[in-house]
């Protein structure tokens, strides 16, 4: 008898358990009408606890519920789900932009710029990941420029100049124009003063600045040829040929 008793209470449990536990089809017709209706947070659910259930075996789901996770602002979520669809092959584009979005807004700056880099490689050309890519890096030189690192302004502006988008590689090359014009004009101007006194030193001080308006000159002239609309590029062009 009491054999029995533990074997049916046994049973009971058992049995409660799989009523518990959620059809998997259900779950996702439920999450698919949740995203439908734009109710995003009811959709993540949904879509959540399908993908736990099916181990994430679903690229289209999961790219489904990466949306939403970024919708509600679970950045972390959002994250992960786009990177199975990544791992998966499923709208790889896309995916890198949605998890490259949810790394920018956990300000996991190294992680960002490491899918943004694999992403130029995955789906190359693309114009979104391209625009991400290249605002990055002229950003970043913009910073070390201010900071008066010459080195790493231009080797930030250097990696913008890799997409192949007309508009960011341009903007990419006047930076990189600009950077040495100033940086010569600053050079001659600090030098005026040894003309009279040091003129070995002024020599030298002004061939570094010729140097830089040299390369300034050849940065401009390739923005010109692949921007001849861009009147401040020229414009630039020309102020850097008249002091050279």
């Amino acid at each position: 008898m009491r054999n029995f008793l533990v074997l049916l209470s046994f049973c009971f449990v058992v049995t409660n358990l799989f009523a518990q536990t959620p059809d998997p089809a259900k779950l996702k017709s439920e999450g698919d009408n949740a995203l439908k209706a734009k109710n995003y947070a009811v959709a993540f659910t949904k879509y959540n606890q399908y993908l736990k259930q099916t181990n994430y075996q679903d690229s289209i789901t999961a790219f489904n519920c990466g949306v939403c996770a970024d919708r509600t602002k679970k950045y972390a979520d959002a994250a992960k789900l786009f990177d199975v669809a990544i791992q998966k092959n499923y709208n790889v584009a896309s995916a890198y932009i949605g998890k490259a979005s949810a790394l920018r807004n956990l300000n996991k700056d190294s992680e960002y710029l490491a899918t943004l880099q694999e992403a130029m490689q995955a789906a190359p050309a693309n114009a979104t990941i391209e625009k991400l890519y290249a605002i990055y890096y002229l950003k970043e030189g913009q910073a070390f420029q201010k900071a008066g690192n010459l080195a790493k302004a231009e080797e930030s502006y250097k990696h913008a100049t890799e997409v192949t988008s007309k508009k960011w590689k341009t903007d990419a090359l006047y930076s990189l124009g600009v950077l040495f014009f100033n940086n010569g004009a600053v050079t001659l101007k600090k030098a005026a003063p040894l003309a009279n006194s040091d003129a070995a030193k002024y020599e030298a001080e002004k061939k570094s600045a010729s140097d830089d308006f040299q390369k300034a000159s050849t940065y401009l002239e390739e923005a010109v040829a692949l921007s001849p609309e861009r009147a401040e590029v020229a414009k630039v062009l020309g102020q850097v040929k008249a002091a050279m």
